[in-house]
């Protein structure tokens, strides 16, 4: 083949169903990924890709070819990466992908730590509340918070007993009171967060074995970034429904009280995900090992 990089922009073309996609990614112009599958499909003899204006699928050439392309490159990796941790040390582009809240308040200090450590590493993250897509755009891997509806993503668990936690500011709850019960909350301005045009405003407490207790809560703040929610929670417009690793620094510092701790809230396990396993390289299984640490040693303090 004239360049490994034909076949790795057409698996990533395969899994992604988007040259353009492809090529963003790879920060190659649509021309050239254009060209590269054509030079490949050119040196095979058989087309492997149906394009059309509107869709791009696989022929049976291009699906048998495409599992063994998979394998080449993962080899081809592999041995790189060994190559690499023959010499004592981690190097490349980590592209990661985190919500806002987590990414600021959490894991850039962490990512800041693992650099040092690792001097031959670069990074490149995206922060947003947005689901990213990993099949298209341009990351390894991403955290992300909950079970994914995506059943093809390979996932690795980072934290399955983190739940949300209720809280306040203490200059909210001198003003308005403490809630004695989760059925309190109808009575206090409560900070939702909103994705696309769904707001999460029921919020789902359990005490023991019994059924849960959902709150339709209410309120004059609704934003659709989580860390604008801990903004205000902090300056006190408001009660907040957070993951607790979001807000674990400002409970430690007492800018928040969390509040109805003999209830059960609601779990949001945290995790990284990536498209196939090829992208769970020994790089990202390290940055994987070493902020899984540092969750379980914060989950400690977990109400």
């Amino acid at each position: 083949m004239k360049s490994l990089q034909d076949l790795d922009i057409f698996v990533r073309t395969a899994d992604s169903g988007s040259l353009s996609a492809t090529a963003r990614a790879l920060d190659l112009t649509p021309a050239a990924a254009s060209a590269a599958l054509k030079r490949l499909e050119a040196e095979l003899g058989v087309a492997l890709l149906v394009r059309s204006t509107r869709s791009l699928r696989l022929t049976q050439e291009g699906g048998l070819f495409l599992e063994h392309c998979r394998v080449a490159l993962d080899g081809l990796k592999q041995a790189r990466d060994l190559l690499a941790g023959g010499q004592g040390r981690l190097r490349g582009v980590l592209q990661l992908a985190a919500p806002s809240d987590l990414g600021r308040n959490v894991l850039m200090p962490w990512l800041d730590a693992f650099q040092q450590l690792h001097e031959g590493v670069d990074l490149r993250l995206h922060l947003s509340d947005r689901m990213a897509n990993v099949y298209s755009e341009p990351v390894d891997a991403a955290f992300r918070y909950g079970q994914s509806q995506d059943s093809s993503l390979v996932a690795l668990p980072l934290s399955d007993t983190h739940r949300r936690v209720l809280c306040a500011a203490p200059s909210y709850l001198q003003k308005r009171g403490v809630p004695g019960s989760p059925v309190d909350l109808v009575d206090h301005d409560c900070l939702c967060f909103m994705l696309g045009e769904d707001v999460h405003d029921r919020w789902s407490f359990w005490r023991g074995q019994g059924e849960p207790v959902q709150v339709r809560v209410r309120g004059r703040n609704v934003a659709n970034d989580g860390d604008a929610v801990r903004r205000w929670a902090v300056a006190g417009r408001g009660i907040a429904y957070k993951s607790f690793f979001d807000v674990a620094e400002d409970l430690a510092q007492g800018r928040l009280q969390a509040l109805c701790t003999d209830w059960t809230t609601e779990p949001v396990p945290l995790f990284l995900v990536a498209p196939t396993r090829r992208q769970f390289t020994p790089l990202v299984r390290a940055l994987r090992d070493f902020v899984a640490l540092r969750l379980a040693e914060l989950e400690k303090f977990q109400p």
